[in-house]
């Protein structure tokens, strides 16, 4: 099961569903799951960003795929559909969206990953894609997505659902302040494997998320003994 705050390398994060995840855009990968990968890290080519306190991800639409002797993929406006006419990841994501509004369909559910360094993900929770829009960015059209985070975790093969005490995003400089501060390993033992960014004091019981104080890198075997008490 994959829980808020998890930490994996990039090939556990492929393992949960079995394939090598090459784009940042993943409609309905497997039976009805989506999931779409992320990064706040300077430099990063997209700009996704959280609002409301980290319940929001407003994800930017994916660029034409690069390809030789072809315009350059900043320059254009980010495609709805192929040259073939079949629809691109934004296109499928944006049918999602309208179907929705049609309320011809429940919100699309997608599991969000965020990248804070090269090969380290944490999975940010599963969210509700609600809206979607095309805006001017440097002369050119790109389409943004806005997803609602549910208050649930969601294993991989999404048989496993139950209530989260917490429900807001802890942000991504925190993440990466704690992430260097613990060395990426669990405080209690030293581990690198199986981690967790833990709420010292549990956001249900007033806990911070905006604080890094208030956030350790706990080992699975550590999270687990604590669960929900404050020490």
């Amino acid at each position: 099961m994959l829980t808020q705050g998890d930490v994996l390398s990039y090939l556990e994060m492929c393992g949960y569903f079995g394939v090598n995840l090459q784009r940042g855009m993943n409609y309905r990968l497997k039976g009805n799951e989506s999931l779409i990968l992320m990064s706040l890290r300077q430099g990063a080519p997209y700009a996704d960003r959280f609002e409301e306190a980290g319940r929001v991800i407003i994800y930017e639409g994916h660029d034409l795929p690069r390809a030789k002797g072809g315009p350059e993929p900043k320059e254009v406006d980010q495609p709805e559909f192929l040259p073939s006419g079949k629809p691109t990841q934004n296109g499928l994501f944006l049918e999602a969206v309208r179907r929705y509004k049609l309320r011809r369909a429940e919100a699309e559910r997608v599991q969000v990953f965020e990248k804070i360094r090269d090969g380290i993900w944490v999975y940010n929770g599963l969210f509700r894609l609600t809206d979607a829009w095309q805006e001017t960015s440097e002369k050119r059209q790109v389409f943004k997505f806005r997803l609602e985070i549910v208050s649930q975790n969601v294993s991989a093969g999404a048989a496993s659902i139950r209530h989260l005490d917490h429900d807001r995003v802890i942000p991504s400089a925190v993440k990466l302040e704690v992430w260097k501060r613990d060395r990426g390993s669990c405080v209690k033992c030293g581990t690198k494997d199986n981690l967790h960014f833990d709420h010292i004091i549990p956001y249900s019981q007033g806990g911070s998320s905006k604080d890094s104080k208030n956030i350790q890198i706990l080992c699975s075997r550590h999270n687990l003994e604590k669960h929900d008490k404050i020490e």
